[in-house]
């Protein structure tokens, strides 16, 4: 009988592993240009489940950055950004001369399709982000090399860790503290948009929308703290609320 003290510890997985070999995406590098740990989080999970390397931007100066010294084969942009529109960089990429093999867009937004292909995505990811098998045919379809790989089996569905939701909510309640400038008031609302278009909360989901049209964010800025303090009664040691210093231009 083995000596249970020599026994290797379990590995700690969100999702099982398939075996060796048969990771639908194995061998692809995904930068995510996006500043909601979040939606960050849930394509953490679906590149860790389906094999390819991710790294993240959360603004565009910092994906430009990066994309000056490394070459991702993939490139996922979220169309609102603390510094700017998607937009314009889907724009650059898909000119430039070392442009990735796959540009995509994603958002919350329902114009977020026409907006992302319009400035010369290959395609779009609509948010929420959580089917394994719906992210692995949408990168398939632009790298038909992948077709030698196998698919994943069923619809895996991911679940991104609640914290990172925390964490985006108190971001953008400091946001919203005070007497937001326009710029501010746009980015926020359709950073909350979005974060609740990931997180399916229908209720935030219209409290965003209501904020963007009305000049009353006390609605809003209620139901974040609501939001806030349910999470806080379920992890009552977690959240980094030193997310701080926005100054954005852009909606999501």
């Amino acid at each position: 009988m083995p000596d249970p003290a020599h026994r290797p510890p379990a590995p700690v997985m969100t999702l099982p592993a398939p075996p060796f070999g048969t990771l639908p995406l194995q061998g692809l590098t995904v930068l995510a240009v996006e500043d909601s740990r979040f939606a960050c989080d849930a394509l953490r999970l679906l590149c860790q489940r389906a094999g390819a390397r991710l790294r993240r931007a959360e603004t565009i100066a910092a994906a430009r950055a990066h994309l000056r010294v490394y070459r991702p084969d993939v490139v996922i942009v979220d169309l609102g950004l603390p510094d700017g529109r998607g937009e314009g960089l889907i724009r650059d990429l898909v000119l430039s001369s070392r442009r990735p093999a796959v540009v995509l867009g994603t958002s919350g937004s329902a114009t977020g399709r026409s907006l992302a292909l319009a400035a010369g995505a290959d395609g779009f990811l609509d948010k929420p982000l959580q089917s394994l098998a719906a992210f692995c045919a949408a990168l398939r379809h632009h790298l038909p090399d992948l077709d030698l790989l196998p698919a994943p089996a069923g619809e895996d569905v991911i679940l991104p860790d609640p914290l990172a939701l925390q964490d985006d909510l108190l971001r953008a309640a400091d946001a919203l503290r005070g007497n937001p400038d326009p710029a501010c008031r746009r980015y926020v609302t359709g950073f909350v948009a979005s974060l609740a278009r990931q997180a399916q909360d229908g209720a935030l989901a219209t409290a965003s929308l209501l904020a963007a049209e009305a000049s009353d964010l006390a609605p809003l800025r209620g139901l974040i703290d609501q939001r806030l303090n349910r999470a806080e009664a379920a992890f009552p040691t977690s959240g980094s609320g030193a997310l701080t210093g926005l100054s954005p231009r852009g909606t999501s």
